[in-house]
């Protein structure tokens, strides 16, 4: 084997951390996403080390239930949690500035975006999210995206006019916090919830929201909660 071939068989996730750490120093605003399913492996949130480690590309573990196998074609590489995750508190700001907390988001299932109006993927994502939440929004489910700006929610109200996404509502957290409190890796990230307001999965990086096997990932988990809520 050569000295080049040793070297990369050698790069860990600690290497790859170091490079992100340099890159937000440098400037946040310059770090759109990191993509790659084995990133969403070193992301997991508080509590994480109670669960199994989650399982990517397709193949779900016990406890995964109705998501296992879901996460394959536009959802690859989206991370099915083998057991649900509890999510540390957060706060953030609904429509017409009103507080709100994740206590607000129980109840129904939930796919939590963290969006910022720089991020060139979010732009790209936004129609997609508004398209499943056109599709599938309701008493049961909810796309909440939400804007980490701190320049205001004037501009990103109007991004979301921008890009079409005419059925999401407004959501905010002008403080900044929320990147890191649920411990995301990359712009733009996306956690499934629970009607409990725990992490069913995650994927970080930009996804077809409208895809197929999108729909069938949030269908299996509405059916899911309706079922236990039996």
């Amino acid at each position: 084997m050569s000295d080049s071939k040793k070297r990369k068989s050698t790069t860990t996730p600690a290497t790859y951390a170091i490079v992100i750490a340099v890159a937000l120093l440098a400037g946040f605003g310059t770090v759109y996403w990191l993509s790659t399913p084995s990133d969403n492996r070193w992301d997991a949130p508080d509590g994480a080390g109670s669960a199994a480690e989650p399982t990517p590309g397709g193949a779900g573990s016990k406890g995964a239930g109705s998501l296992k196998g879901l996460n394959s074609g536009a959802m690859t590489a989206f991370v099915v949690r083998s057991v649900p995750l509890d999510l540390p508190d957060f706060a953030f700001e609904g429509p017409g500035g009103r507080k709100q907390t994740s206590a607000d988001l129980k109840g129904k299932v939930v796919l939590l975006n963290i969006w910022a109006t720089w991020c060139v993927p979010c732009r790209e994502e936004m129609p997609q999210l508004n398209a499943l939440q056109s599709e599938l929004g309701g008493d049961t489910f909810e796309v909440v995206a939400i804007n980490i700006d701190k320049s205001g929610a004037e501009k990103a109200k109007k991004f979301l006019a921008e890009t079409g996404a005419s059925d999401l509502k407004p959501y905010y957290d002008p403080t900044g916090k929320l990147f890191a409190k649920l411990k995301a890796v990359g712009m733009p990230t996306t956690l499934l919830l629970d009607p409990e307001g725990k992490e069913m999965g995650r994927l970080v990086g930009p996804a077809n929201w409208a895809a197929p096997e999108a729909k069938a990932l949030i269908q299996a988990a509405i059916g899911a909660s309706e079922r236990s809520a039996k």
